[in-house]
Parts: structure tokens; sequence; C-alpha cells
């Protein structure tokens, strides 16, 4: 037996311990090289550890939710078995010669010397069935769904699926080689979600429940949990709100879409909002900061890197677009889309997840009558939005029907004024209320 232990790798940027929010093995699981170990989170990125041998999990050293300091022992793998799984990965990449396997030994049985030996090429044999290997058999692989025991998808995806009670093994995957996509996973939920309500009866509506679920916080819960509660600790917050008529802005959105669409992609109201706050803060600098409170120093910036707070399959995260101030509308759009997407799949990195001065939040059809944003410390300010609606309005003594929409907005009033808050909002109604002005 040849024992290799596994440590904690150094991540970079200074990080000296990471949380552990995943194991996709289990002891007894035969490893192959480069397959994924474990999912691990830092500030709020998601990384994968890889495997540098091959062999059988003997233990692992760590639990989920553990912190775990960098070059700390989390596994051991027991490498004798490697020679084995080596061999078969060479004969299943041969896929340019015909050679049959007589027989090829398990891991249970095989010895770790070399692999069973094979039939000549033109010698005549039933076909067999592909070997088993364990259910981390054809990481790192070409995409073969004949030998693939365990699902291809993405940290996100496995996190989601977690949460759902989902096995992915059963999931249906459209996505490249294999991969288990988020619109996979959420198909095969809802459908799984219909047919255990077709299959309840009416008295079970009505019987009593008294199960309960012990859910822990980890991972990028809780995450987001201190960081709303550092929030909150630290910083007074005060509310504004202002209701903001877009009609204009609504007219100007679909006849830009209707000349450009094609070939500059459509644009929702996000990229005017972009680029109202982006104007709006020349004027109010004092909202485009960061506030050191151990310090007591507040920081205030020239650029505009803008938070775009994004639900996730994992909860709340916030990529940054950076240098705000340096986009058009679509420019603007194609950043929000690219970073959103990032952390939705569980891709974005460190850089796109900090450095935030300023942050914008939607809720978008689901965005209510008016919220009270938590602003993300250590910034200084949040501007929201709310639903919009169409409602009668007294224009001109007339009653005619426009589009209305709050703005519901946060400030940290230790170093923010309500005069000088209501006048930044009050600068973005004008530039949302006269949307001629975003082009000027």
């Amino acid at each position: 037996m040849s024992i290799k232990t596994i440590k904690m790798p150094d991540i970079g940027e200074g990080i000296a311990e990471v949380e552990l929010v995943a194991w996709h093995v289990q002891v007894g699981d035969e490893v192959t090289e480069d397959q994924i170990l474990a999912d691990v989170m830092t500030d709020k990125a998601t990384v994968e550890i890889p495997s540098h041998v091959a062999g059988t999990v003997l233990s692992l050293d760590a639990v989920v939710g553990q912190v775990v300091a960098v070059g700390t022992e989390i596994i051991h793998i027991n490498s004798a078995v490697a020679p084995v799984l080596q061999a078969q990965a060479a004969i299943d990449n041969d896929a340019s010669s015909e050679v049959c396997v007589d027989t090829v030994p398990t891991l249970a049985s095989a010895p770790a010397t070399a692999p069973t030996p094979v039939s000549a090429p033109n010698a005549p044999s039933p076909a067999l069935p592909p070997p088993s290997f364990g259910e981390g058999w054809g990481g790192g692989l070409p995409a073969r769904p004949t030998t693939h025991l365990r699902p291809i998808a993405a940290p996100a995806v496995r996190r989601r699926a977690w949460e759902l009670g989902v096995d992915l093994s059963q999931v249906p995957a459209t996505g490249p080689a294999g991969r288990i996509s988020q619109a996979d996973l959420a198909g095969f939920a809802a459908t799984h979600s219909i047919n255990n309500s077709n299959s309840c009866n009416e008295d079970e509506r009505y019987r009593p429940m008294d199960a309960t679920e012990m859910v822990p916080v980890i991972g990028l819960r809780r995450k987001i949990a201190q960081k709303m509660q550092e929030a909150k600790q630290h910083i007074p917050h005060f509310t504004y709100v202002e209701e903001i008529d877009v009609t204009e802005l609504e007219t100007l959105r679909a006849q830009l879409n209707a000349q450009h669409a094609n070939q500059r992609g459509r644009l929702t109201l996000l990229p005017f909002l972009m680029r109202a706050m982006v104007m709006a803060v020349r004027e109010h600098p004092q909202v485009n900061a960061r506030f050191d409170d151990a310090a007591n120093m507040l920081t205030r910036f020239s650029a505009v890197h803008l938070g775009i707070a994004t639900q996730t399959p994992g909860g709340l995260m916030v990529p940054v677009v950076r240098h705000a101030e340096t986009l058009d509308l679509w420019a603007s759009a194609a950043a929000v889309t690219r970073v959103s997407e990032a952390a939705r799949s569980g891709h974005a990195t460190r850089e796109d997840l900090s450095g935030s001065t300023l942050t914008l939040t939607s809720l978008g059809a689901l965005g209510g009558v008016v919220s009270t944003p938590v602003i993300n410390y250590p910034e200084v300010a949040i501007v929201g939005t709310n639903r919009m609606v169409e409602r009668p309005v007294f224009q001109g003594g007339l009653v005619v029907a426009r589009k209305l929409m709050n703005l519901s907005s946060s400030f940290d009033h230790r170093v923010v004024d309500g005069m000088d808050a209501a006048k930044f909002i009050q600068h973005i109604r004008t530039l949302l209320e006269c949307p001629g002005l975003l082009l000027v």
C-alpha cells in the first residue's frame, strides 16, 4: 500500500484559510489524476481542489462547513491501484483500434503491478460492457456517456442539486461533453415536482406536518450572513424612496432595441440606471466611497466600480462592473450580462467579486412597491429598483396613463447627510425622466 496525502493547497492572494463546502468523493471511491475532490470557498469565490494522484480514497480528514488552513491534510489516497486505472485509461483512449478486452480485473482483486493482457486486434471476441472502476472513473477523459459514473457539472450546479435533493446522475445532460447545466437541473426539478404533486391525493393536502429540518449555514450562505450582519452592525442605515416616471425612458428603450438590437444587443432597464448613476456620481462623489470606520477614513473614488447584486442558486452575490464610467448603454448591458452569468455559473473570480464602490440592486418584476436595501459594507450607498407599474396620473389637467417605478436607496448616515442623498436620487430621477440626457 502506497499512501499519498493531499493537503489544502495555497490558493494565492494571501488567503490563509478556506471553508470546505462540498466533497465530491467518499471513502472507498477510486479517483483519477486531476479529478475534482472537493469545493472550497474563499471570501466569495468557489475553488475546485483536484487530485494530483490516482488511487483509492482511504480517509477524508475534514468535514463540510469546516474552516481549513492552507497546508492542512484533507484526504489520504492509496495510490497502489493507480497502474490499473492508468492501464484502463490507455485502453479506453485507444479509439482508433478495435482491441477487445478478454478479462479486466476489478479493483478488489487486481494486482498493483500490471494490467491483464488484451487479445490481438484481429481476434474475434464478444462485445463486453465497459468495466466499472468506481464513481470517480472518467475524470479528465474524453466524454463517453457509457463510462461516466460521476455526472459532469459545475460546483454551482452541484450545490443547487444538493439543496434540491436531486441526484445528478438522474438528470439528462444537454451541455458540451455531457455537462449538466442549470437549465437541465431546473427542468428535471420542475418535472419531478409535477410528478410528485400528481401522485398526491386530496386528503394528503390537509394532513398535519410535524417534521423539522436542520439546515447547516455554510459556504456562500454563511458568507452572506456574515456580510449582512457586519453591514447592519457597523452602518446606521437610512432609506430614501422616490417615485420616477419612466414612460419616456421605456419609449426610448423600445426605439433603440428596434433599431440596434440585431447589431448591438437588446437593452434592459439596468444599463440606463447604470449610466444615470455614473453621471450623478460626478456631482455627488460622496456616495461613491468606502468608509473605514476603524481608521475613521472615507475614501472617495473617481472611478465607478459598480456592484450588481445578483441572485444565484447558492445565494446573493455582488459581481463588479469595473470602470462603469467608461461604458455606454450597450457596453454596460454586455458587462452586466458577463459578470452576472459568471456569478450564477460559479465561474466568477475573486477579482469579479471584490472592489465595488457603489452597488445597484434590482428584484425585477418582483421588486414590490418599496424596499430597504442593505448597504454592501464598507460602501456607503446602494440604489435599489422596485416594480414598474402603469397608473393613471394627472398631467396638464388630464388623467393619462404613465409608467411609474420607485427607487429605494439606502445610505450610511455617518458620512452621507439626508440632503446629499436626496440630491443624488433627484439627479438620477432627472436623467431617467429625460432619458435623452443619458446620451449627451
